[in-house]
């Protein structure tokens, strides 16, 4: 599964697909500074704005555990945002911005973190918080 070290985590920020994430987004940022001015209103803005969602939808669906149906939809949009930010890539390097080589070690980057993501769609039910039948208790004061 890839997220199944003892350690506790209490934030999506002690995932490793998180920090795997945020890893890929900083790479796919830095590259883009070399593309050509004409393209920061598309490739260099849509390369940018996917590889950060990735990280925004995992943080969304761990805050959404409490329900299955709902961490499973953010983790879908992590890895639609995945899936695009290869896209990205790989028009990158057809536009000559990135060579063969690099687009491909890119790809199989966000291919790996795919897999996590969809291992953790597979295993959700560990993931997730059963919801409690129990409201919580309320401190009543007097005076």
């Amino acid at each position: 599964m890839g997220e199944t070290s003892t350690r506790k985590v209490t934030s999506h920020h002690d995932l490793d697909v998180w920090k795997r994430a945020r890893e890929l987004a900083y790479q796919a940022f830095e590259l883009s500074k070399g593309f050509p001015r004409e393209e920061t209103y598309s490739l260099t803005d849509q390369i940018r704005r996917s590889s950060r969602s990735v990280t925004a939808n995992i943080a969304e669906a761990w805050q959404k555990r409490r329900y299955e149906a709902s961490f499973i939809h953010k983790l879908t949009d992590a890895a639609a945002e995945a899936a695009e930010t290869q896209d990205w890539f790989v028009h990158a390097a057809d536009a000559g911005y990135l060579s063969g080589e690099d687009c491909d070690q890119y790809c199989r980057s966000y291919e790996d973190l795919l897999k996590t993501l969809h291992s953790m769609m597979f295993y959700a039910a560990k993931w997730c918080r059963p919801v409690s039948s129990h409201k919580p208790q309320t401190t009543h004061h007097t005076e």
